[in-house]
């Protein structure tokens, strides 16, 4: 209803700038500009995705210390605090990555943001970045228009870094003209009035703009022109950093309940670290003066020192804040709870990460891993068995035989509410994650869809299966009674040495737990068609019973082949 009433109104007075302001035109138009470098940025370093980026994120975030480095490093890299943010949630959703190490990064890709502005205070303003802004997107064309991926990421890196220096030089030639008719720089507020009126400004103009840098780029070019004093410079950069935080928290609230953990972190370090900024905001801008003369900056150059600025409070923030991480991960720990692990929906599968390959595998494996608990469960009800009763046995046989029928399970209705639900989220979401994937990307996508079909068609066998095993189980006939035991011991064992396999992703003996599965597939065949013929001979079991045995056989063999099928994919 918000965006309903706000957007019309933006629109109309963009609309209204645009056409009273040929200077307005311009700056205007070189924010839409810078933006669009970003975006083609943030895709270029996509295109790089289940390369270094995550090998890093993944390896280094197991100190808070090594977590805030990396979280600054990669975000300095590729100058995307929302591409690294996207990562970030899908590793903690998978569980490649803690909460608490998620919160370093995110800390740390706070420090990262800051890179922006010392590269347009550095280069922006005293080259005309223009003149390479061309080439850049030509060559960025040229390489996009290639077939390797890779390139293709180079290119889009290219025109998205030509893009932001055009936008830049728009953004100052805009403030320029300005400057010649109208001079901003008379309406500044001295005092802590101004410090709440520019503070507000800077919130509201990075909840329109959306990007943090791009505000910081409009800025530092008012600053750069003289539309803006230093000081209320500085009070609009502490409100960018906080309007990011609120664009990140309306962003999440699409996002599963890690992502809305996170951007709740990231909201109150943000506070936490604005509020220090404009309670020590004088002591701040002097210790500033008093870096900047050490570093070479000499007083007049107004850009440098807020991008100094802009570093020393996010700075400032880390180290009052990271100290408390442990007691934060614990608060947080508390919310959004009742979006924990429902078999009815989805837990890892996100909007936020299906644009990042690496990230979205990593999402349709785990969440074919818990269509595989849930799978496991209705088929162990199905043989009237509990799981925790036979994984941790060493003796499944006696745990079958002292079983007994007091378990009610609606196959029918687990499979119509539950898993039939999953697993169409997970095909929908595996046809969407695959714009950008590679031809060996898509190749591993199709696999994990044929490894969540073979756990359907597992639970449709045991519906079957099931029919017969209530029946023969209180049947007075000992063999029939032995033989349909034998079926529910070999599913049992099947599921128990997979669930081994999910604790041995990386283990040695990996390769020989799945033969070893193999051989015992074949063995149990072998086993089962040898026996119905020695107990139809020996008038053991009626005709009718024998006729069930074999097709009943024939479903646990299916079972257990098509488990093991999905194991083989997913483990591989």
């Amino acid at each position: 209803m918000i965006k309903k009433i706000i957007y019309p109104v933006l629109l109309v007075a963009l609309a209204y700038l645009l056409l009273s302001s040929e200077e307005s035109k311009v700056i205007i138009a070189g924010i839409a500009i810078f933006l669009i470098g970003m975006i083609f940025m943030e895709d270029g370093f996509k295109f790089f995705s289940g390369g270094f980026l995550e090998r890093i994120l993944e390896n280094s975030t197991n100190t808070t210390i090594k977590s805030i480095f990396t979280g600054f490093l990669s975000t300095s890299i590729v100058q995307s605090s929302s591409l690294i943010s996207i990562i970030v949630i899908s590793f903690l959703t998978a569980g490649l990555m803690s909460l608490s190490g998620a919160i370093g990064v995110i800390f740390g890709s706070n420090i990262g943001t800051t890179t922006t502005a010392w590269i347009i205070s550095s280069f922006g303003m005293k080259i005309n970045i223009a003149t390479y802004a061309m080439p850049m997107i030509i060559f960025g064309v040229i390489f996009k228009l290639l077939n390797e991926k890779n390139i293709q990421g180079i290119g889009n890196i290219l025109i998205g870094l030509g893009f932001i220096f055009l936008g830049i030089e728009y953004m100052k030639d805009g403030f320029e003209t300005l400057k010649s008719g109208f001079d901003l720089s008379k309406y500044a507020i001295s005092g802590y009035l101004g410090v709440l009126v520019y503070i507000l400004l800077g919130i509201v103009a990075t909840v329109i703009i959306q990007s943090s840098s791009a505000t910081m780029a409009l800025i530092i070019t008012a600053l750069a022109s003289g539309q803006i004093i230093y000081m209320n410079a500085l009070e609009l950069a502490i409100g960018a950093n906080i309007g990011t935080t609120i664009t990140a928290l309306i962003a999440s609230l699409a996002s599963n309940s890690n992502g809305k953990r996170l951007a709740i972190a990231h909201l109150i370090f943000n506070m936490i670290t604005g509020v220090v900024a404009i309670v020590f905001l004088y002591p701040l801008a002097s210790l500033v003066d008093v870096i900047a003369i050490k570093i070479g900056i000499s007083d007049n150059e107004y850009a440098m020192k807020l991008a100094l600025f802009h570093t020393v409070f996010n700075l400032l923030g880390v180290l009052i804040v990271s100290p408390f991480i442990k007691k934060l991960v614990v608060y947080l720990g508390t919310l959004f709870t009742s979006e924990k692990s429902s078999s009815l929906k989805p837990i890892y599968l996100d909007d936020v990460v299906i644009k990042i390959p690496d990230a979205a595998l990593n999402a349709i494996k785990k969440e074919i891993i818990h269509l595989f608990d849930n799978a496991v469960e209705v088929i162990s009800h199905a043989l009237y068995l509990h799981r925790h009763n036979f994984l941790g046995s060493d003796n499944i046989e006696a745990v079958v035989k002292n079983s007994n029928l007091s378990i009610k399970t609606d196959v029918n209705e687990f499979y119509s509410n539950k898993i039939k639900i999953l697993y169409g989220e997970i095909i929908h979401f595996s046809s969407l994650s695959q714009e950008n994937m590679s031809d060996e990307e898509k190749k591993r996508v199709y696999e994990l869809k044929l490894a969540s079909r073979d756990i359907v068609e597992a639970i449709k066998d045991i519906r079957e299966l099931q029919k017969n095993i209530s029946i023969y189980l209180k049947s007075n006939n000992q063999d029939i009674k032995d033989e349909y035991n034998n079926l529910r011991i070999n599913i049992a064992k099947t599921i128990k040495i997979i669930n081994e396999l999910k604790d041995c992703e990386n283990c040695e003996d990996l390769e020989l737990k799945i033969n070893q599965l193999n051989e015992n597939l074949k063995e149990n065949d072998d086993i089962n068609s040898d026996k119905i013929d020695s107990l139809i001979r020996k008038n053991q079991i009626t005709s009718k019973m024998a006729t069930s045995l074999i097709n009943d056989s024939n479903y646990a063999q299916n079972i257990i082949k098509r488990l093991i099928e999905a194991a083989n994919i997913i483990w591989k």
